[in-house]
């Protein structure tokens, strides 16, 4: 199947998105001969590679877990944000190079109408498209889909600018303004890359998540935790659209093993409401075990 989540399927529209974004740019580069409208055609190629990338980061992160894997394959989706920051830099390698050559043999520019409207509309389907990927993103928790968003928003900003540059160095006759305006854009997008390496290192490294996500998973442990005392040492991370979290649950000395374990089911039921993809680990200990200054306190209950 080619999609088999809804994050796999978004990824998939993404590929379609991405070629008919990089034809309508490529038309506008040849129809007008432009270096700025070619680097912003050069940045589409990589939009394809990076979609592509992407949809199949998705569905390997969505395997199970297994034997050689025993935590799952979610951090797979950050090596999509590493592969974006590598094709990135190439991408603006390219397009320097065009650039300088320009620079070197400096001509004249006579843009049809037709390469403004079809740079035009590239870049009203990849506004909005961003959006989506980065909103849909967010609310299934994957690295890939955001990653690709934000990059195709560094790509719409790159094509406002140009296309307004473009426009400019026409209307003024001032041909010099063109692989300036390519060089610029190479930054951009390179400032793009550089972000997404920082995403991709943040994923590999287990960063933590952010403070709003903590406090969901304190809330729901104090609303189910009745018959336990505390819960302390609380630690979480990140992998991919995956939680993995875990804290020590202090309990009465006559709570019983079941008992226990029916608190501990509780807690992680109201956790994964709040974070459907959450992986728990509860470590049970006696009441001699909690901490005096720390912690969250919880309802005593029966024991």
């Amino acid at each position: 199947m080619l999609s088999s989540s809804p994050a796999a399927s978004i990824a998939w529209k993404s590929i379609v998105v991405a070629i008919v974004v990089l034809a309508l740019k490529a038309l506008a580069a040849w129809l007008s001969g432009s270096v700025a409208l070619f680097s912003d055609a050069v940045e589409s190629i990589v939009n394809v590679a990076t979609a592509l990338a992407a949809w199949l980061a998705i569905l390997y992160a969505a395997r199970p877990a297994d034997e050689d894997h025993p935590y799952g394959h979610e951090k797979a989706e950050y090596f999509v944000a590493l592969f974006e920051a590598i094709m990135i830099g190439a991408a603006a390698w390219s397009i320097v190079a065009a650039a300088l050559d320009a620079l070197r043999h400096e001509r004249g520019l006579m843009i049809p109408l037709e390469a403004y409207l079809a740079n035009i509309a590239a870049g009203l389907i990849n506004g909005g498209w961003c959006y989506m990927l980065i909103s849909r993103g967010r609310r299934l928790k994957s690295t890939a889909l955001q990653s690709d968003g934000w990059h195709l928003f560094a790509d719409v900003v790159s094509s406002v600018g140009v296309l307004a540059g473009v426009f400019l160095a026409s209307l003024t006759g001032i041909a010099i303004l063109d692989p300036l305006l390519a060089i610029v854009v190479a930054g951009n997008i390179l400032w793009s890359g550089w972000k997404l390496l920082k995403l991709s290192i943040s994923g590999l490294m287990d960063v933590a998540p952010d403070a709003e996500t903590i406090g969901l998973i304190e809330r729901a442990i104090e609303a189910a935790g009745g018959g336990a005392l505390q819960a302390h040492d609380l630690k979480a991370r990140i992998s991919g659209p995956a939680t993995f979290i875990e804290f020590h649950l202090v309990v009465g000395g006559r709570t019983t093993v079941i008992k226990a374990h029916e608190i501990c089911d509780r807690i992680e039921a109201a956790i994964r409401r709040e974070i459907p993809r959450a992986r728990i680990s509860i470590h049970v200990e006696p009441e001699n075990k909690a901490h005096r200054h720390d912690g969250i306190n919880l309802r005593r209950g029966g024991e």
